[in-house]
């Protein structure tokens, strides 16, 4: 068993030993806090997922904690207590939970929308679904609630044993799942949501079905905590139960798992015996403790105590490097060779772009085939990156098409764009700053492999190009290592791995030498000049180092504001007059015959 796996499996054993003990040497009043606070604890995890997780700040999971809740109170208002009526408030729960939250998903995740915006909706919908329920009349309790039904027959001990367990087991399942070659995608979303869209990845798919799940989980804690309680009110689906969860994960440790569990279990138990004797300034107390904590303390109270063990551990005695688990790099086989001869992959007709009345990109026409590394240049805001845009998205374009491989992109998003065979690197190094190179790698890789949803492979398989781009920059020898600590060349070289590890048919590139010294452009020079030659790939690469151009260049097409001002050899672009008068502002002479 993996060394972290057996620590988590012990540290939960400990546990679980704890939560069947516990009745045994606490007081009742402590025993009944504690199972409500175990309950809370598993919605503030859901929270931590969705927030400290993939980086989706979310006000509104207090309102599926509140349909679980009213789910089995509703049902057993209207039907009585019985193993049907169970079953039906049960499966009433999870279905209501996850079509609200699919709906509420849609609502947050539509192309275009950002972070902001679904923060947003989350904020909206507790106070939404708190006015229903006023407005239910006697079916929802109104603002009274719903209380007196019979609900399960259960001891308090049995109920302390069976919400602490169920805090355990999602804490294990959610670690697992986490840690898992799937789980990792949420951390990549976190860090760089475009990148993971650029590398086939449907980050508002996963976002969605991320949202489902805890919304399903948040529901079963709703569902618990009112069948212990037997009292559903609105309070416990509004906003400021939204927020509450929200400052328990902070002040536990966003991001930890463990710190949201803490967090909860802290402010719900020091509620329970404070707020009889503050009743007017416990929340206050609160809310400084979580302002204090947020600036003093970024990663809650869990993180500050791991720094303070960190420190001490470093005055007593020097900590060794952390060992990273040993990664094993392989090599695709392709049952496919590549074909030898050059298609067309890159059709563009009649494109342009316009601002609103502004036009950046007029008429833009050309062709290029598998094998052929083109270099598009000409001065700044002449559109070069506006075309690069339009090409790997298809809602950038305002007229014109554009084909890949055969296939129109017509007003596809970008990630069914790369399903085409389009690869797309930015000029800025796009990775993810917080996972290992071996990661990040393995995130390129997602929508070639089905990850797992419980395991981890050791093995790292990239294709040939990928593989050749990792092991001739060094990457191969820091694959444990944070991408946040490669240099700006390695981080530039691990970017393009990445896109590689997509197998592209055509690949766009853009800027890709800007701040690399001598040596590391010329080490790319020999990694582009050598996909082109032998996986005949088709490049197309934004360049202002005429120098550089003429090195690795098929061909040149100059962009001269918004339009084609020429499209032809390296000797016949680069010596041009119309490129010396762009470059160097010396008027053209007259018979060059062409115009901007």
């Amino acid at each position: 068993m993996p060394r972290p796996l057996l620590r988590v499996a012990l540290a939960a054993l400990v546990a679980a030993a704890v939560i069947v003990a516990g009745p045994w040497v606490l007081d009742t009043y402590t025993v009944n806090i504690l199972v409500r606070a175990f309950f809370v604890a598993i919605a503030a995890l859901t929270v931590d997922v969705l927030w400290g997780i993939s980086g989706t700040l979310t006000f509104g999971q207090s309102a599926f904690f509140g349909i679980g809740g009213y789910a089995l109170a509703i049902v057993f208002t209207q039907f009585g207590f019985g193993p049907g009526a169970a079953l039906l408030a049960f499966a009433a729960a999870l279905g209501v939970a996850a079509a609200v939250a699919g709906a509420v998903g849609w609502l947050s995740f539509y192309p275009g929308s950002t972070p902001l915006y679904a923060s947003v909706i989350s904020l909206v919908l507790p106070i939404v679904l708190v006015q229903i329920l006023y407005s239910g009349g006697t079916f929802s309790g109104s603002s009274s609630g719903l209380v007196g039904f019979e609900s399960f027959d259960l001891t308090l001990e049995s109920w302390f044993r069976l919400s602490g367990l169920a805090v355990i087991v999602t804490l294990v399942a959610t670690w697992i799942a986490l840690r898992s070659d799937a789980g990792r995608v949420l951390g990549a979303m976190r860090d760089n949501d475009e990148r993971c869209t650029y590398l086939g990845i449907d980050t508002a798919r996963v976002r969605i079905g991320l949202l489902v799940v805890a919304a399903v989980v948040a529901a079963l804690a709703g569902f618990g905590y009112v069948g212990f309680g037997g009292v559903a009110a609105p309070e416990n689906a509004g906003f400021v139960f939204g927020t509450q969860l929200v400052v328990m994960v902070a002040l536990g440790g966003r991001g930890s798992l463990i710190g949201a569990v803490v967090g909860a279990l802290v402010i719900e138990v020091a509620s329970a015996y404070l707020s009889s004797s503050l009743p007017f300034i416990w929340e206050l107390i609160v809310g400084v403790a979580f302002v204090v904590v947020i600036i003093v303390l970024p990663g809650g109270l869990l993180g500050g105590l791991r720094d303070l063990v960190r420190a001490v551990h470093r005055r007593v005695a020097p900590a060794p490097a952390p060992v990273a688990a040993p990664v094993i790099l392989a090599t695709l086989e392709h049952t496919v060779a590549a074909p030898d001869r050059d298609d067309i992959v890159v059709e563009v007709a009649g494109l342009c772009k316009n601002f609103g009345s502004l036009t950046v990109l007029s008429a833009i026409s050309f062709t290029a085939r598998q094998g052929e590394l083109v270099s598009l240049v000409g001065p700044n805001g002449a559109g070069k990156t506006t075309l690069i845009r339009c090409l790997a998205d298809g809602r950038e374009r305002s007229e014109g098409s554009v084909r890949i491989a055969g296939h129109s992109i017509e007003r596809l998003p970008a990630d069914r764009i790369v399903g085409l065979g389009l690869g797309r690197k930015f000029q800025a190094a796009s990775v993810f700053e917080t996972l290992s190179v071996a990661d990040c790698l393995r995130v390129a890789r997602v929508r070639k492999e089905r990850p797992s949803l419980i395991g981890t492979s050791p093995i790292l398989a990239l294709p040939a190009a990928a593989r050749a781009v990792v092991e001739s920059s060094g990457l191969a020898e820091r694959l444990g290592d944070e991408a946040r600590f490669l240099s700006h060349g390695l981080k530039q070289a691990l970017e393009l791995a990445m896109v590689l590890a997509l197998e592209p048919k055509v690949l766009l590139l853009d800027e890709p030498t800007a701040g690399l010294t001598r040596a590391e452009r010329q080490g790319f020079a020999d990694i582009l000049t050598g996909l082109v030659a032998s996986d005949r790939l088709c490049v197309l690469i934004i360049e202002h180092d005429l120098d550089f151009v003429r090195l690795i260049s098929s061909r040149i097409i100059v962009l001269h504001q918004g339009r084609i001002a020429l499209d032809g050899s390296v000797a016949d672009v680069v010596d041009s007059p119309l490129v010396r008068e762009i470059y160097t502002g010396r008027p053209a002479p007259d018979h060059c015959g062409v115009t901007a």
